[in-house]
């Protein structure tokens, strides 16, 4: 059923013999509007796919960057994503479109989402590990000012549990008799895989108030997603179980990443293959074979920074014992980006000094231009700490992105680009390059960093004949055929697998 033929509550204006405070309002003639505050990984390629499944309502995507804004309104798009160009130009300037009127859009919109960000606190209480809620408090208070009709609220970006709760209160506390109800609807895009997740969902989960209110504002979501999301998999819980949903999702996903990076180094300790282990592993129908790929280490703008909110959340709520057990999924990344770099400088006679390291991959991972928490940037900059000289080339990242990720202190990336250094501080001793074979020429080794498909067909005999010799290829995401490079002369190390002769005699120490 179409939702502009549903009694709805609260989704337009009040009409002429209807009470407000009933929140029932018949929508035949009026087009419902969608308004989303923040134009980032989230907003952007959600609404779009919303504006083209439901070519009936009209969808805004806002936010106060001009730059951003501009971009998604071009033929560049401020984000790499596989299918969101094509989505993006079929429905833009139809009903999706991309503005910094944001007063404008908010007040007009039925719904407003918010994805807003929400970094990790650098200072203060929970300083380290809980969400700083600062723009997400801003967004309310301007929604509060603005709206002159009832509106549902919905969080789209990751927050700690209850924080619909504080929001509620700010927009009843400023609402001048304006209604609101708060929806969570988090997101469970993986990047690379956005457009495809959105249009065939595992899930979509929606939580609100147990009330009839609440009930009604669920549904009037659930109506929006509905145009193509089977009915089995919209998900509705109460408030906290949807907001704590997200963070355990994450959680659980980064602890198989973990686990697995454990075993890597047990396996290169007793001489068995991680990638033979993992498998096994995940033929266990019980455990499965997804995220089981050894690594570098995890990273996206998601993982660390959800489950250091967990760890605050459990600390705040008295159970230091299970902050204690997530903590670890942290370290064991941590450590592993360690070992990664100590196996690098170790083999190559314990000094990179002076010496050109080729950086093949930036991203955090295949198929996106996200570096948000990207292994990269650790590894880089340990091996700028023992004053390594770095070529770095990825397909999608810019040069002023990487020199901004290296140059930005931790946590930094995820406050609103305009807050971020404009222009960043060039690091020494890196240059940024177009081409695999630009990058690793003349270099002592190479490290991959993440799994792009066009790391595995590269013509490695050419690369190694204009490397310097001994030539060591450092495989962080293990994709290449370590014993056809072994072959051409190359030293070998992969995580997880059984060492290169040469390894074996310069351990690594982490």
């Amino acid at each position: 059923m179409s939702i502009l033929h549903t009694t709805f509550f609260f989704l337009s204006p009040l009409v002429k013999g209807v009470h407000r405070s009933s929140f029932k309002v018949i929508l035949k003639s009026k087009m419902v509007k969608i308004c989303c505050i923040g134009a980032g990984y989230v907003g952007g390629p959600t609404m779009a796919v919303i504006a083209l499944k439901c070519p009936s309502i009209e969808v805004a995507v806002v936010d106060i960057s001009k730059s951003r804004i501009a971009a998604w309104n071009s033929d560049q798009l401020p984000i790499y994503e596989p299918g969101l160009d094509g989505v993006v130009k079929q429905c833009r300037g139809k009903n999706l479109f991309f503005s910094t009127d944001v007063e404008k859009h908010v007040f007009e919109a039925d719904i407003v989402f918010v994805s807003v960000n929400t970094p990790t606190k650098t200072q203060g209480l929970g300083a380290g590990k809980a969400a700083d809620l600062t723009y997400w408090e801003s967004a309310a208070r301007m929604i509060a000012d603005v709206s002159k009709s009832d509106k549902i609220v919905v969080e789209k970006s990751t927050v700690p549990v209850k924080t619909a709760e504080a929001i509620e209160k700010i927009l009843t506390h400023n609402s001048r008799g304006i209604k609101f109800q708060i929806l969570s609807n988090p997101e469970f895009l993986a990047e690379g895989t956005a457009i495809q997740d959105l249009f065939n969902p595992d899930r979509v989960l929606i939580g609100g108030r147990e009330t009839p209110e609440g009930q009604k504002a669920i549904e009037a979501l659930k109506n929006v997603y509905s145009h193509w999301v089977p009915e089995e998999r919209i998900l509705t819980t109460n408030l906290w179980s949807a907001e704590l949903s997200k963070l355990a999702a994450n959680a659980f996903l980064a602890q198989r990443i973990s686990s697995v990076n454990a075993m890597s180094a047990l396996c290169e300790a007793t001489g068995a293959n991680v990638q033979q282990v993992s498998y096994s592993v995940g033929t266990d129908s019980r455990i499965g074979p997804k995220f089981l790929n050894a690594s570098v280490g995890f990273g996206g703008s998601c993982f660390q920074k959800d489950i250091l909110n967990l760890v605050y959340i459990c600390e705040c709520n008295g159970l230091p014992e299970v902050a204690e057990y997530w903590k670890q999924v942290i370290k064991i990344n941590d450590y592993q980006k360690s070992r990664f770099v100590n196996r690098v400088v170790s083999s190559m006679f314990n000094t990179v000094s002076n010496k050109k390291i080729a950086i093949l991959g930036f991203a955090f991972k295949k198929d996106t231009g996200d570096t948000r928490e990207t292994p990269a940037i650790d590894v880089c900059k340990g091996l700028l700490g023992d004053k390594a000289n770095l070529s770095i080339y990825d397909p999608q990242v810019t040069e002023d992105q990487i020199q901004r990720d290296l140059s930005m202190n931790k946590f930094d990336w995820d406050h609103p680009i305009h807050l971020q250094p404009t222009s960043p501080t060039t690091v020494k001793k890196v240059s940024v390059v177009w081409d695999a074979y630009e990058a690793t020429k003349d270099a002592h080794g190479i490290c991959i960093l993440t799994e792009w498909d066009e790391f595995k067909t590269l013509d490695y005999q050419k690369i190694y004949d204009n490397m310097q010799k001994p030539a060591f290829v450092f495989d962080g995401r293990n994709i290449v055929d370590a014993d056809k490079l072994r072959e051409i002369g190359f030293i070998v190390y992969s995580i997880g697998k059984p060492l290169d002769p040469w390894l074996k005699d310069m351990p690594a120490v982490a």
